[in-house]
């Protein structure tokens, strides 16, 4: 007899709730050809499409509007019993820094099932702007942090590397503009110093014309067709395509999660295993 799996149904959820196998994928770690494996096997078992495309995305067919609140109730309930079958007595206090953009939705769910399974733990979170968590962490007014590096500096713990590349609005010729305008990140991030790097050695003229401190914002310049931005490609859209600015490969970055020094207290260790886990660093 055909059973569904909650397995399939997580990777189901997140590519319902991102529009897009691709950006599914990236929420819950996989590669998009296992999400788009899991979901055919669920087709199968259905015996109806759940998903049916619509430009680079996809939307819920009438099967799949059908199975969006169950397999949110199920995968509830089953999270929640864990929660409350592995809670314990574990104490203390643990300051966390997270990025207020990169993988939100993932560590928003992992600091809210750890204030669950530890209660007894005083959480304290920071969100915001990850180029600062580093000095925080070593002048000790963070325990862990999770930021972005070109370079992971020895002792911290890599929970995910993604290529970055030049990106341009699908439906706006900005290429042929010179100078060509550019939206940057702030400039506290390594990310604005690797583009206007490759710009310069590529010998392309350009102009700054819009800046932002998260990724939303500048996905958002892009999509507008006010400029070229150098983002990473789980950030592609349906609205975006890829260009070459005669630049080069452009650098990885590493999403890393980084401890003060001669961190070793219980919750400290305890959510370090949390987030380790759920970017499948274990």
């Amino acid at each position: 007899m055909a059973q569904l799996n909650s397995d399939i149904l997580r990777t189901f959820l997140a590519v319902a709730e991102a529009g897009s196998v691709t950006q599914g994928a990236a929420r819950i770690f996989r590669s998009q050809s296992a999400a788009s494996l899991q979901i055919g096997k669920l087709e199968a078992t259905l015996g109806h499409p759940v998903f049916e495309r619509h430009g680079r995305g996809v939307v819920l067919t009438e099967a799949g509007e059908r199975l969006l609140p169950v397999a949110r109730e199920v995968t509830g309930k089953l999270d929640a019993a864990l929660r409350d079958l592995t809670s314990d007595d574990l104490d203390g206090r643990l300051r966390l820094g997270i990025p207020d953009d990169q993988s939100k939705e993932t560590l928003s769910r992992i600091v809210g099932e750890f204030a669950q399974s530890h209660p007894l733990v005083d959480l304290e979170v920071t969100c915001a702007m990850s180029a600062g968590f580093p000095d925080a962490l070593a002048s000790g007014s963070l325990d862990l942090a999770i930021y972005e590096v070109a370079h992971p500096p020895r002792g911290t713990d890599v929970l995910r590397r993604e290529r970055t590349c030049w990106m341009v609005s699908r439906h706006h010729d900005l290429l042929a503009r010179d100078p060509l305008p550019i939206a940057l990140f702030d400039r506290d991030c390594w990310w604005r110093d690797a583009a206007l790097d490759a710009l310069r050695a590529a010998g392309r003229p350009f102009r700054v014309v819009y800046s932002s401190q998260s990724v939303a914002g500048v996905a958002a310049a892009l999509e507008a067709g006010i400029a070229a931005g150098l983002l990473g490609e789980t950030s592609m859209s349906e609205n975006l395509r890829q260009v070459d600015l005669g630049s080069g490969e452009m650098p990885v970055s590493s999403l890393v999660l980084g401890l003060r020094p001669d961190a070793a207290t219980p919750p400290i260790e305890a959510m370090r295993h949390a987030i380790r886990k759920a970017f499948g660093a274990e």
